[in-house]
């Protein structure tokens, strides 16, 4: 029996959800979805270096295509990001999560900075072959304090290093692109394996999507309620001071 088979049978479709574990929904959200991929043994680290703000082409990195596309102005977009920016799925707080989750042996670092005409860059590092030099190397970064190791940053601290001895870097210029655009070069550049749902989380996931669904039409039904009733409660006040106010005129 699914978990949701067993949690869900209330009257409401809102208390549905509600009583979901917030564990399986948070846990199918990481496992599946935009990122969720297999990287190649060859990676060993990630690293994306872009502005704090979504302006001067750095939304890419932030958020989905905008409404409109590139066919907005400065203005639209920035009324467009205003609009839209909280359902927009956020590249970096997405799919990253989602590859260090299928990947966590590989750093994936994050570093901001508040250099809007910078540029927006993700660097992939790959091991070419392993030398004792490059083993050695490897080894006496692993002894380097953790305080000193590279971390994420919103300062502009820790921009993407050099390759080391050994490795070679694959570039992808997030400036001015989409998230979709820049997650299919990334799959591409890196030859990453998608990682499906298996037919018990498709189940859950379907299941999810149509309590979702209940449950916007619940509200829906709900809020239509509540202003019903509150047109009525203003028709009503409004009824009453007109009745003393016709009854004050006549004395």
């Amino acid at each position: 029996m699914h978990v949701l088979q067993a949690k869900v049978n209330p009257h409401s479709m809102r208390e549905a959800l509600e009583l979901l574990p917030n564990e399986l929904l948070q846990l199918l959200a990481l496992r599946h979805g935009q990122g969720a991929a297999i990287l190649p043994p060859e990676i060993t680290r990630i690293h994306m270096d872009f502005a704090l703000k979504w302006n001067e082409g750095h939304f890419g990195p932030r958020y989905d295509s905008l409404p409109g596309g590139s066919f907005l102005d400065g203005k639209r977009k920035e009324r467009a990001v205003r609009l839209t920016g909280r359902r927009r799925r956020k590249f970096w707080k997405t799919c990253l999560p989602r590859l260090k989750f299928w990947n966590p042996a590989i750093p994936m670092l994050v570093n901001r900075s508040e250099n809007q005409s910078g540029p927006a860059t993700m660097s992939i590092y790959f091991r070419q072959t392993a030398t004792g030099a490059g083993l050695v190397a490897a080894a006496a970064k692993n002894m380097v304090p953790l305080a000193q190791q590279p971390h994420s940053s919103t300062t502009g601290e820790c921009p993407a290093p050099a390759p080391e001895e050994g490795e070679r870097v694959v570039t992808i210029d997030m400036k001015n692109r989409h998230s979709d655009a820049i997650y299919d070069e990334f799959m591409q550049k890196t030859g990453a394996t998608v990682v499906a749902p298996t037919p018990d989380e498709q189940v859950e996931m379907q299941q999810i999507e149509e309590l979702r669904e209940k449950a916007a039409v619940d509200r829906a039904i709900m809020k239509k309620y509540i202003d019903d009733k509150r047109r009525e409660e203003r028709m009503l006040a409004q009824a009453r001071q007109e009745a003393e106010a016709i009854r004050m005129a006549n004395q």
